[in-house]
């Protein structure tokens, strides 16, 4: 069986360039939101460099300096009670590093990880941990780097921690480090750290402390690829039933995968159970609704929930479900998200697991295949296990642009039941 072996493990630190780094900065109600969920864990495959030998030595030198421009993931979060039973959150930009993990995995091509039809188990190994959830911060490095080479590959997987970035902050991040792996002196996108939605630390009620440990099921994960062809079909399809021109490709896309995932959920059970609800989870981000500056470093989404029967999704064709999923959508107005805020600042709510059955994480608009580190672009982008769980979907942007790949991580009775579901599979260019 193929293994990784962890050749080195060292903390690294801001190179010190940077004449005016941050000190300090206070959390707003969407990095509060991340604090009981687990940190963002995503890597990108390479076939190898011409030069081997230099290739820890050059990366860790160019993270350091990368480090320079994003002072919060070198530091640490901080955690303060107050007399009324609340808490407050900021981070520490004290530079006390981040982790960098050298790793070999000499037996693993990069053909074993894009050949299989579901994810190899070895793909988990070939990313660092932080500690779980998020609020672990207060102790660990807030960002772990994990290079591991292949038998004729490299695989460079960042582990960060959710409170100080979304997805977009955690590619701008990516890319701005493979710039400066590259030989840039500066990077293209300077980020915003000032966030000007509040004033001040945000205190809200300290949330109970679980000393349950939970097993995950069983799970598989496999990744589909939609391409362009597909994706437009869908969306022709969808406007058409529905009577419109407003629904995207990505919210026709949806709308095919999430009825087949809830009808072979069901399969075989009682029919008396189609009544059960499933609840639709995608993230909306808020930067252009905002809209916020182009390099807002930090989370800047929330989590907008559809609720549908599973009869009612089984019934119901695309264009119904998509009309639902773009109507959630366009409510989230920027009128809308400073209400949220506002009432959260009023009412603060604690950050709470769970409430949905299927999440849609990642976006096809972030920039992955942009990270040239010296040697090429990736050829394949893998989530880790820490955000593992039954209905978690995460979408990508393809390789050869325009299309999208969906990793989805499900029970294997459901996925299987969907792979036979041949309607349902010619959808995809798998």
């Amino acid at each position: 069986m193929a293994k990784v072996e962890v050749i080195s493990s060292r903390v690294i630190r801001m190179e010190g360039s940077n004449t005016n780094p941050i000190s300090r900065l206070d959390l707003t109600p969407w990095d509060i939101q991340m604090l009981s969920i687990n940190p963002i864990q995503r890597g990108i495959l390479f076939h190898s460099p011409r030069s081997q030998q230099t290739l820890i030595p050059h990366l860790e030198a160019s993270l350091s300096r990368a480090l320079d421009f994003f002072p919060p993931l070198a530091g640490r979060l901080a955690a303060a009670a107050h007399d009324n039973g609340t808490i407050s959150f900021f981070l520490d930009c004290n530079n006390a590093g981040v982790e960098f993990i050298h790793a070999l995995a000499a037996a693993t091509s990069v053909s074993d990880i894009l050949e299989p039809i579901y994810k190899p188990e070895i793909v988990s190994s070939f990313f660092a941990e932080i500690g779980s959830p998020n609020s672990e911060g207060v102790s660990r490095p807030l960002l772990a780097v994990q290079v591991t080479e292949l038998a004729d590959g490299v695989f460079i997987a960042l582990t960060v921690n959710h409170v100080v970035v979304d997805g977009f902050s955690f590619w701008h991040f990516f890319n701005s480090w493979s710039e400066i792996s590259r030989g840039s002196d500066t990077i293209s996108k300077t980020p915003v750290f000032e966030h000007g939605v509040h004033n001040g630390p945000l205190r809200f009620p300290a949330p109970e402390k679980s000393c349950s440990v939970l097993l995950p099921p069983p799970l598989l994960e496999r990744v589909f690829h939609y391409s362009k062809q597909t994706l437009s079909n869908l969306k022709a399809k969808a406007n058409s039933e529905a009577g419109t021109d407003k629904i995207s490709s990505l919210q026709a896309m949806l709308a095919h995968l999430w009825p087949g995932v809830s009808r072979h959920r069901h399969s075989g059970i009682s029919l008396d159970l189609m009544g059960r609800e499933h609840t639709l989870v995608v993230m909306v981000g808020s930067r252009p609704r905002i809209p916020l500056p182009e390099g807002y470093f930090g989370n800047a989404v929330f989590g907008a929930k559809l609720t549908m029967s599973a009869a009612e999704l089984e019934r119901e064709g695309i264009g119904h479900v998509a009309a639902k999923i773009n109507e959630l959508v366009a409510q989230h107005t920027k009128k809308a998200i400073a209400k949220m805020m506002e009432d959260w600042v009023i009412c603060p709510v604690p950050p709470r697991r769970g409430g949905f059955s299927f999440l849609i994480i990642s976006s096809p608009r972030h920039d992955v295949y942009g990270n040239d580190f010296g040697w090429g672009k990736p050829v394949a982008v893998r989530s880790g296990p820490m955000q593992r769980f039954d209905g978690k979907i995460a979408l990508f942007p393809s390789a050869e642009g325009g299309g999208i790949d969906v990793e989805v991580c499900l029970a294997p009775e459901t996925l299987r039941a969907m792979e036979l579901d041949a309607e349902f599979m010619e959808a995809y260019a798998v």
